[in-house]
């Protein structure tokens, strides 16, 4: 392609599309808007639309902060596009699967040029005029393709950029940033130590061979046609985690925070320890308004998720244009989109997922409990003055098994609710219709636990087949334990005569009496341990050698970390960041490993979708409708 047709092409791809920032501006604030409050919003939106801006503003009118001067924070990231972008974006998708996520899957993938600055929201539109100014003088140098090297250790993987190449990009950044300090009023620091572009880092080092033997299948000399990208973030929110809404969320009261699906919401998780269970307090993205909101309506975003995209600046070289031709078409199969020029050692990864199965584990919370839903006072509230049971709300069980020791000790070994009941059921008939088949029943001790492992043998269709194991070491973290001390559980014999169908002859792995009140978080991840690998030692394969057996684990929100973590081989979490992540987790909420050859487990998705559902609050009819 001749010269003057690469400088036309650039020219096409740098030009901006949309109306200038101070016509945008000039729009706003004959709109009405107070300047520095435009501003605000043109620089949250990318100064892209009026459109983008006024629904900002609109979304942002209850927002408490809106007054508030505080500048957003930019970065400068030099950012692949074309096939090497695909491939680097299939490790992103193969590396998480395999190995789970680690920090590189915060952000796309990118080479830093320089690091987030402020910069005063009427001055951005200068760092616009740098970039375009700066990228058109270095657009003849800049090589039309840059040298990578991989560059591995225990616990960073990435691509470093080589010597000469990596001096042209230092001067660019140099550049930028002694023309933002000047003209914008920038403190601007351009990256000059060795530039990378980082594959995976802070992950777990037994992973580090898995992350090399995908990093190598990437060929970084694959068609790629680089661009200079300008993002923000706002910076308050710097250091917390990002949610995201699954469901619609509307207030039942005044302190709680109005969600839609899609929305992003920043929490800072050293200020969750007062909140009640199952609810975090944050800030949305979309409208900046703080509050309450259920935890389970939620998912962990990305950190770049919420980032705004600002202007980029395309390096357009000969050798680079129009290099993809109609003999490297993408190819739709199976509704994925796949290119044949991606290496063959890439896609073949994906052939784990048709390994014949031997065994599968699913691990699952119990349903919802009586004293989630009426306190830990429930079994005063339906007790006559004569001691017996009666049912005050229709969510109370209709009746309560017969113990031995009187109904006292349902106070710390509570049933669960008639919703609790349901719940389970319902997960039990789901997998059946997942033709999922359960060839073993583990359970806590727990009666909430033993309920929820019945009602889901019901809908499975295997309550009069598969009997329920009672093991003591599946009970939670004792330190949780309210009372400070073992709660006294139903003893199996009282269970078969309650109708519950247990297995009379298991011998237990971890006693009754070997557990420990208030124990370590040391100790019962090493309970935990133990008794998952004797529990996968006792339970052989089933059925057919194409058969998937199931073994099922009901417990609690602890369980699905600590039992399903060491079987596929990950350390421990940190207790604070356990207990945080246990807080996440709903009623029948689960984890499901598969055994991917002997002893070998991955996690997957488990084999049906969560539960969710909405608050019922108690209703007095005298209240509003006869009495005012």
């Amino acid at each position: 392609m001749a010269v003057a047709e690469t400088q036309l092409y650039a020219k096409v791809c740098n030009k901006r599309r949309s109306k200038s920032p101070s016509v945008l501006l000039e729009s706003l604030l004959t709109k009405g808007f107070p300047a520095h409050i435009a501003q605000k919003a043109l620089a949250a939106t990318g100064q892209k639309t009026i459109e983008d801006a006024a629904k900002w503003l609109h979304s942002h009118c209850n927002d408490p902060s809106l007054d508030d001067p505080i500048p957003q924070e930019y970065a400068l990231y030099l950012c692949p596009t074309g096939r090497f972008h695909n491939h680097l974006q299939e490790f992103w998708k193969e590396s998480k699967r395999q190995c789970g996520k680690n920090r590189a899957h915060e952000i796309f993938p990118h080479i830093t040029l320089c690091d987030f600055f402020t910069c005063e929201d009427q001055k951005v539109e200068l760092l616009y005029d740098i970039l375009k100014r700066v990228g058109d003088i270095f657009s003849e140098t800049f090589p039309s393709s840059i040298s990578l090297t991989l560059h591995s250790s225990t616990s960073y993987l990435g691509f470093f950029v080589g010597d000469s190449h990596a001096n042209i990009l230092k001067d660019f950044a140099r550049s930028f940033s002694s023309e933002a300090s000047a003209l914008a009023d920038c403190h601007v620091k351009p990256c000059l130590k060795q530039l990378h572009l980082t594959l995976a880092h802070k992950f777990y080092p037994h992973h580090q061979k898995t992350l090399e033997q995908l990093a190598k299948c990437i060929n970084p000399e694959d068609t790629c046609q680089w661009v200079a990208a300008l993002y923000s973030r706002d910076m308050r929110f710097v250091h917390y985690q990002t949610l995201r809404a699954l469901f619609q969320y509307k207030p039942q009261n005044i302190d709680e925070l109005m969600i839609n699906t899609g929305d992003f919401v920043y929490v800072d998780p050293t200020r969750q320890s007062n909140v009640s269970e199952g609810w975090v307090i944050g800030t949305s993205h979309r409208t900046g308004c703080r509050g309450f909101l259920p935890e389970n309506y939620t998912e962990r975003a990305n950190e770049s998720d919420t980032w705004v995209k600002h202007r980029e600046y395309v390096f357009v070289t000969a050798s680079r244009l129009f290099t993809q031709t109609e003999n490297e078409p993408n190819v739709r199969l199976n509704g994925i989109i796949h290119n044949p020029s991606i290496p063959k050692s890439l896609t073949n990864v994906h052939s784990l997922q048709n390994v014949t199965l031997r065994r599968g584990v699913l691990v699952m919370r119990h349903g919802e409990r009586v004293d989630q839903v009426f306190g830990k006072s429930w079994l005063q509230q339906c007790l006559t003055a004569e001691g017996k049971y009666y049912r005050a709300d229709l969510n109370f069980p209709s009746t309560l098994p017969k113990r031995k020791d009187g109904v006292k000790n349902f106070e710390c070994d509570p049933p669960l609710s008639c919703c609790g009941i349901f719940q389970s059921k319902l997960v039990g008939e789901a997998l059946l219709d997942q033709e999922v088949t359960v060839s073993y029943v583990y359970s806590s001790p727990a009666l909430r636990c033993i309920q929820t492992a019945q009602q889901v043998l019901q809908g499975l269709k295997l309550d009069q087949k598969v009997k329920i194991r009672v093991e003591p070491g599946l009970f939670e973290w004792t330190k949780w334990e309210a009372s400070r001390v073992i709660p006294n559980f139903m003893t199996v014999t009282e269970l078969v005569e309650a109708s519950y169908k247990m297995d009379t002859s298991y011998r237990v792995n971890f006693p009754l009496s070997s557990l420990v009140p208030s124990e370590s978080y040391e100790e019962y991840v090493s309970r935990s341990s133990a008794v998952i690998n004797q529990i996968i030692t006792a339970c052989p394969s089933k059925g057919e050698v194409s058969d998937l057996c199931v073994i099922l684990i009901v417990g609690h929100g602890s369980s699905l970390a600590s039992f399903t973590r060491p079987l596929i081989g990950l350390p421990a979490r940190d207790s604070n960041d356990f207990a945080q992540a246990v807080r996440k987790i709903p009623s029948l909420g689960m984890c499901f490993c598969e055994e991917i050859k002997e002893n070998k487990w991955q996690m997957v998705n488990p084999p049906v979708k969560t539960l969710t559902h909405g608050a019922n609050a108690a209703f007095n009819w005298r209240n509003g409708i006869v009495e005012d």
